[in-house]
């Protein structure tokens, strides 16, 4: 009897959300599982130091709900004390751009919501590759090698995250350490106990703007998310802080196209490039923390609204992420996504957790009159997107995919291969594909796209990227046939698989 199925982009992670799934656990305790695993064996895109932002349908749910787990700059994070650093934009590396990790409290959210386990036995297969070590991927080995000179910097990421070649094992005990913490006694004393006090004092030693009173007063939010029609299907993608308005913007322009040119070539490319440039400068303008300004939906869903003279603001750091999805017999469906920011974050471990924090601050302005200005005990502007779609009042689809300021752009490839040219989940997210840099000039092409010479000798600045390029995001997919019928995909670019279970 067929459980459920996961799609992760490794894995490592893949079978470890299987194996829960087996065990008797549903959609939610896999996805939980299989996402430490991840913050384990993926140091690069993820860590427990990170954000996550989840889209859950339960059985017998009339839609999704979004929980956001998105945590604030510190309380000590202000214009002045970066101005007084001598800064004149957000650093994206060191102690400074450090925001409250949201990750594990979002975990235990999650569980006491929907879960049938505790967190305990979803945190074993997590703690014990941290600390019987696992192999080192050809995309890791590549990521610490390019990224070894200002890893290199701190000397407890020098001892946990060595230039490793492919197939070494990587050990990270400390982190061991706290997943066993938290299957023991919860989320709280991450952010509350003992590893919080490791965590904060981390942070003060190197002058940092998160303090110990910021961990602990941080909460996640269950919030309702941005609902949208798309050739009959209902999509629902994240509200501010994430740009998932973004994604809706595009997909509402996208969807007044015909099949033709949705077609991949030059055409699409010149479709793609024009929505996003309608779109993104609205992202720019208005995505903030809602506690902090009222974004208004309308500019965004209407596909009549062309921006006059917003602008697009200066170009968004590059970010790493994870993007997985599972499904369960029971009717649960988890769309989730989760991050450290940059490529291994701020580069920065706390000592004593082997916790990797993230660079999550490196997306708000230091500009006065931005709406994303930084501004104490904020959330950034947020990259992170899972998505659902639902047909005829059921989840049809969990989709998405890492890629920062690439993933509204990618969402909707995945989504119109899914839906418009009819392919398979795999071939939907293994598809050739292109994207417009952050800054939006120019366009990186992966030469075995359909038309790529036309496409690189007629859009200007379209510069060739290799098959399969990080660059082009990790994307995962899945559409539900039945009560337990489901098809997946994971995406080649990544080190992943679909297992059922």
């Amino acid at each position: 009897m067929t459980r459920g199925v996961i799609a992760t982009p490794h894995r490592l992670a893949s079978e470890a959300g299987a194996q829960v799934l087996r065990d008797g656990g549903n959609a939610v305790d896999a996805a939980v599982a299989a996402d430490a695993v991840l913050c384990v064996a993926y140091p690069h895109m993820t860590s427990l130091g990170g954000d996550l932002l989840a889209l859950v349908w339960a059985p017998g749910a009339e839609q999704p709900v979004g929980l956001a787990g998105a945590g604030r700059s510190g309380s000590l994070a202000t214009l002045a004390v970066l101005r007084e650093r001598g800064y004149s934009k957000m650093p994206e590396h060191g102690i400074l751009p450090v925001t409250v990790p949201g990750t594990v409290e979002a975990w235990g959210r999650l569980v006491e919501s929907y879960g049938s386990f505790g967190l305990a036995p979803l945190m074993e297969p997590a703690s014990a590759l941290a600390r019987d070590g696992y192999p080192v991927t050809e995309n890791l080995a590549d990521f610490l090698s390019r990224e070894a000179d200002w890893l290199l910097e701190e000397p407890e990421t020098r001892r946990l995250l060595p230039a490793l070649k492919t197939g070494m094992a990587l050990r990270n005990p400390d982190l061991a350490g706290v997943l066993e913490d938290i299957g023991r006694n919860g989320y709280n004393g991450f952010y509350r106990g003992e590893v919080g006090r490791a965590l904060a004092e981390a942070i003060a030693r190197r002058d940092g703007l998160v303090t110990a009173e910021d961990l602990a007063a941080h909460r996640s939010e269950w919030v309702e998310p941005v609902r949208f029609d798309y050739r009959g299907l209902t999509v629902y993608e994240m509200p501010p802080p994430t740009q998932g308005l973004a994604a809706a913007g595009m997909l509402k322009r996208l969807e007044l196209l015909g099949n033709e040119r949705l077609r991949p070539g030059l055409r699409f490319v010149r479709e793609l490039v024009r929505v996003r440039d309608e779109v993104f400068p609205l992202r720019d303008r208005f995505i903030t923390d809602p506690d902090f300004a009222q974004i208004p939906w309308a500019p965004f869903l209407d596909p009549g609204v062309v921006p006059e003279g917003t602008g697009e603001g200066p170009p968004l750091p590059e970010g790493d992420t994870i993007y997985l999805c599972a499904a369960d017999e029971l009717g649960n469906v988890v769309s989730l996504i989760q991050s450290v920011a940059g490529s291994f974050g701020s580069g920065v471990i706390a000592e004593g957790t082997g916790v990797l924090l993230q660079n999550r601050g490196k997306y708000f302005s230091l500009h006065a009159d931005h709406v994303n200005r930084l501004e104490p005990r904020k959330r950034t502007m947020h990259t992170l997107i899972p998505a659902l779609a639902a047909r005829e009042g059921r989840c049809w689809t969990a989709f998405g995919a890492m890629g920062a300021d690439g993933q509204p752009q990618i969402q909707a490839q995945v989504l119109i291969n899914l839906v418009d040219r009819g392919l398979e989940p795999q071939e939907a997210v293994a598809e050739p594909r292109v994207r417009v840099p952050p800054g939006g000039e120019g366009l990186w092409v992966e030469a075995d796209y359909p038309e790529a010479a036309e496409i690189l000798r007629g859009v200007p600045g379209a510069v060739p990227m290799p098959p399969g390029s990080w660059l082009m995001g990790h994307a995962q997919a899945l559409v539900v046939d039945g009560p337990a019928a489901w098809r997946a995909g994971s995406d080649p670019r990544a080190d992943g698989s679909v297992v059922e279970a």
